[in-house]
């Protein structure tokens, strides 16, 4: 299921290259950067500041290197076919075949989306890139890369058994201790508390394959990761079920997109969306413990 959800994912990419930037990630980031319809603001950061007009590069650092698996950085990579990423060497020394994924990828502070699936024999080598998607790079407005964190996950390729699971690790660029970060709250408070805040942005000025969506920025200053879903959604007064869970670790941020599919809305008879009501359900990601159900929220646009 993993390897084929990751064939769906670089499948849909393809289609978001063929078809005027259309995305069909669950958690849509399409054409993020200038949400309609916030009816008030909030306080607003500066942009991202760039520190220096050259491109940034990584030092070559070993990530992980147990249980028989070597993986190591070796270059940034700028310009790929579905957005920038880190060459990576992957070195399986075990006797078993193997599948290294990444999980809980963060740029520059930022939960983004990143493509890799490699399988790697036992005894052997792989050279494969981590590629962060272009779309979520730009909903977060992200023009250069200070850092990276992630973890992976190594699976055994017959069976799926777990193999590894890493503790996240920070690659740094050479401009990391130059960069100002900076992060874009402005919006609706939709929620704040827990060490958690979710701001409505708006709704996305253009269509994702499946519709349209809400924008979130959501903040986790706790110590846990968390996952953030919608219960008891409305639009216009009409019951939907919207697309929408996201994971957020402790002290990262997410841009993301609540999505409404096309025919819901068709069928509700809903041509512009004036009003949402709904309420968050947020859990410790790992031991899926509720934090909290929040009350009803209204949102008007």
């Amino acid at each position: 299921m993993k390897r084929i959800f990751c064939a769906v994912l670089v499948a849909s990419m393809l289609v978001t290259l063929c078809s005027c930037g259309s995305s069909g990630n669950s958690s849509s980031t399409e054409d993020l950067k200038k949400p309609q319809g916030v009816s008030s603001g909030q306080s607003e950061t500066s942009k991202e500041k760039e520190p220096s007009s050259d491109k940034a590069t990584i030092a070559e650092k070993v990530l992980v290197d147990d249980k028989g698996v070597k993986i190591t950085a070796k270059e940034l990579e700028q310009d790929g076919v579905f957005g920038a990423g880190i060459k990576l060497l992957i070195e399986n020394n075990s006797d078993t075949n193997l599948t290294v994924q990444a999980r809980n990828t963060s740029i520059n502070g930022y939960m983004v989306d990143a493509i890799m699936s490699s399988d790697v024999a036992a005894g052997k080598k792989a050279n494969d890139t981590l590629t962060f998607t272009s779309k979520s790079l730009e909903a977060c407005g992200i023009k250069s890369i200070a850092d990276v964190e992630l973890a992976f996950h190594i699976f055994k390729s017959d069976g799926w058994d777990s193999y590894l699971d890493t503790e996240l690790v920070q690659i740094k660029t050479s401009i990391a201790d130059t960069f100002t970060y900076t992060y874009d709250d402005s919006g609706d408070v939709a929620y704040e508390g827990n060490g958690i805040k979710i701001v409505a942005k708006g709704i996305s000025d253009t269509k994702s394959i499946f519709g349209p969506g809400l924008i979130l920025y959501i903040e986790n200053t706790g110590d846990k990761a968390v996952t953030v879903q919608a219960r008891d959604v409305s639009i216009n007064g009409f019951m939907l079920n919207p697309i929408f869970s996201e994971d957020v670790v402790s002290g990262k941020r997410s841009i993301a997109a609540m999505t409404f599919m096309d025919k819901d809305l068709e069928t509700n008879g809903i041509t512009k969306i004036t009003d949402i009501e709904l309420s968050f359900h947020v859990f410790e990601t790992s031991s899926m413990d509720t934090i909290v159900d929040t009350e009803k929220i209204k949102l008007s646009f």
